[in-house]
């Protein structure tokens, strides 16, 4: 490990120990994810966790009942809901409904605000569905949950040190006029000692979430540097957050230029033609607001 690797996980780690409230996820969605990743567990187990949070159980008959899934009939119970969805589709609403409250907070600066990031979040979480879906990639909800996620270290930035967060915004940003054109990455390990995507990735290992969202975080500006295994949902997610910036969504202050790099197309099997045929619709999914699944 070289030693600047070493000093910036070394800043992370300072990091996370000071932010125990966001270090930390709600005990429940730690049950749930220690629930499914145990091969023994049924939805019986599930659905007894899942009856203690009213408001969690709320959200998955939302769900399962929504256009999102196209099932047939209202379902009513928890444990139908759970059998319909799946495990794993459970515990993805239950972490994302857990993300939805960390993006909270008040205007930052004039340039940014948690609910920016969050309305970037959802825009290339459903980004990542759309081309997941077309491009039939089979990375199932991890691809909706890795876009929405992706950028979760720069809350951490904020939770951290709220200062440096705003030195870094007022020293960075994309092309544009009276807009300074300097890589946020670099202006992070000028500030912070590490970038958005050292915190990221230092958040999903403490959360001890699948080695796909930690890859995800670490790389979604480098995807072609991720471990071989993840690299297609990195290049998914990478593509997703440069489009939804060039809609306009929300936040985008980390990516000088939207332009995607061929091997990061090819990665996914995209195409210059396909993204103009599917961006319009891609447009107005994001227009009419989140997917259910964060809702």
């Amino acid at each position: 490990m070289s030693i600047d690797t070493a000093a910036r996980e070394q800043k992370v780690r300072e990091a996370l120990s000071e932010i125990s409230h966001i270090a930390t996820l709600p005990e429940i969605t730690m049950q749930i994810i220690n629930l499914v990743e145990d091969a023994t567990s049924t939805a019986q187990d599930l659905q007894e966790v899942i009856s203690n949070d009213p408001a969690l159980s709320s959200r998955i008959l939302k769900v399962v009942n929504s256009s999102f899934y196209g099932l047939p009939g209202q379902v009513g119970s928890i444990n139908r809901a759970i059998v319909m969805l799946g495990l794993n589709a459970v515990k993805n609403i239950a972490i994302a409904a857990s993300l939805a409250k960390l993006f909270r907070g008040g205007d930052l600066t004039p340039q940014f605000s948690a609910k920016m990031l969050w309305s970037h979040s959802n825009a290339v979480a459903i980004t990542c569905k759309v081309f997941n879906d077309r491009l039939k990639l089979g990375l199932g909800d991890e691809a909706y949950l890795s876009g929405l996620m992706h950028d979760i270290g720069i809350m951490l930035e904020m939770q951290f040190d709220r200062n440096l967060l705003i030195d870094v915004i007022g020293r960075t940003g994309p092309d544009g006029e009276g807009v300074p054109a300097n890589d946020m990455l670099g202006v992070e390990l000028g500030v912070f000692g590490a970038t958005h995507e050292d915190f990221g990735k230092g958040l999903c290992i403490q959360w001890k979430f699948p080695a796909a969202f930690a890859a995800v975080c670490g790389h979604h500006h480098d995807p072609m540097s991720a471990p071989e295994e993840y690299r297609k949902l990195a290049c998914l997610v990478c593509v997703a957050d440069r489009l939804s910036a060039r809609i306009g969504e929300g936040y985008r202050l980390d990516l000088i230029s939207t332009e995607i790099p061929d091997e990061v197309l090819s990665e996914i099997g995209l195409t210059v033609d396909q993204i103009e045929e599917w961006l319009p619709e891609i447009a107005d999914a994001v227009s009419q607001g989140e997917l259910p699944m964060a809702a």
